[in-house]
């Protein structure tokens, strides 16, 4: 990854009596400027699209957008705890529990032996707005439950 270079102006360009709609690239730099709060934001480039990674209080947020058609998907993910704890049926029922009613269009899942707070959306009829709630609402999540899970589920 290299360091980002955030130097975007919003959601919308105009250039005389016409108007552009910002990229979804230009949308997610400009709310990782926003929510950054390490200062070592990263972008990472490749065939298969774009994968950003930024701190966000506590926890690191990743942000991979697989290109620009409306098949396409913008997934938003942080690692919250990694596995295996103890008492690990007592954090799977606490982690279905808060799916239901405390992670809005997040949920928690797991990947490789981490705890993951996520959100993925295809990018057919993607807002700026839906864009920035995904990312927020992970970020905000995973920060206010990280050290909370680590605590009441520690390492087996």
């Amino acid at each position: 990854m290299s360091p980002l270079n955030l130097e975007t102006t919003g959601e919308t360009i105009s250039a005389g009596t016409e108007t552009f709609e910002a990229s979804h690239v230009d949308v997610i730099e400009t709310v990782i400027a926003s929510l950054d709060q390490g200062g070592d934001a990263m972008v990472s480039r490749d065939d298969d699209g774009y994968l950003w990674k930024f701190t966000y209080g506590s926890v690191a947020v990743y942000v991979q957008l697989t290109g620009s058609d409306d098949e396409d998907a913008l997934t938003v993910w942080s690692s919250v705890l990694k596995l295996p704890v103890q008492n690990q049926a007592g954090l799977m029922a606490e982690l279905l529990a808060m799916n239901c009613g405390e992670t809005f269009e997040a949920c928690f899942g797991i990947s490789n032996q981490e705890v993951l707070v996520l959100a993925s959306r295809i990018l057919a009829d993607i807002n700026p707005g839906e864009i920035s709630r995904l990312m927020t609402i992970v970020a905000t999540i995973a920060d206010e439950q990280d050290d909370i899970l680590q605590g009441k589920y520690p390492t087996a």
